[in-house]
């Protein structure tokens, strides 16, 4: 039972290091053009990719590896004040939308992370950015779901297995904050 689960996490990882490069690549892109030009990131996520989601801002306002400037990064997972007023007065499926409305600015990049790609709380948020002139970003799993069709950049992860979806999504934050990082802290044009 042990082998097996490691057999289908690298099964996983194999699949998305063979076919995510590029879309790695894209999403680093747009997220260093937009913190070049003065916007920052939005991450939005529930359960384990809200997690996920304070994990990334994390790396970014601290550090990944390199010392270098802070990066505007900020998970809407985190004020509870905030969500719980939110979900109180407008229902669970504001808490994010709220909040882009609140801090979203017009080049600004919005991450969606949702495992199934069906939350509309997440659908909700990105409807909202879309509308403030913001690129919208996901990671996603099974077939992405609706908020991998209104991401202008998805990666789906090949899997239906939610633990594997969220192992995966984390080497990929961890990859793009690397890459980030180095382009911010050394202005590597590519």
């Amino acid at each position: 039972m042990i082998e097996q689960y490691f057999a289908n996490h690298i099964a996983v990882i194999k699949a998305c290091s063979d076919s995510a490069g590029s879309q790695i690549e894209a999403m680093v892109d747009t997220i260093v053009a937009a913190v070049r030009d003065g916007g920052k990131l939005l991450i939005v996520g529930n359960g384990g990719s809200a997690a996920d989601a304070q994990h990334f801002a994390a790396e970014m306002v601290g550090r990944f590896q390199l010392e270098r400037r802070a990066i505007p990064a900020i998970a809407l997972t985190t004020d509870t004040s905030i969500l719980t007023a939110v979900g109180n007065d407008y229902g669970f499926d504001s808490v994010f939308s709220r909040q882009v409305e609140a801090l979203a600015c017009s080049g600004d990049v919005i991450l969606g992370i949702s495992t199934s790609g069906q939350s509309n709380n997440i659908l909700r948020a990105m409807e909202v950015g879309r509308d403030r002139g913001c690129s919208l970003l996901c990671l996603a799993g099974r077939d992405g779901g609706p908020i991998a069709d209104m991401a202008d950049l998805a990666l789906v992860v090949p899997s239906h297995e939610t633990p594997h979806i969220q192992e995966a999504h984390l080497t990929i934050i961890h990859l793009m904050c690397k890459f980030i990082e180095a382009r911010i802290a050394h202005g590597d044009p590519s």
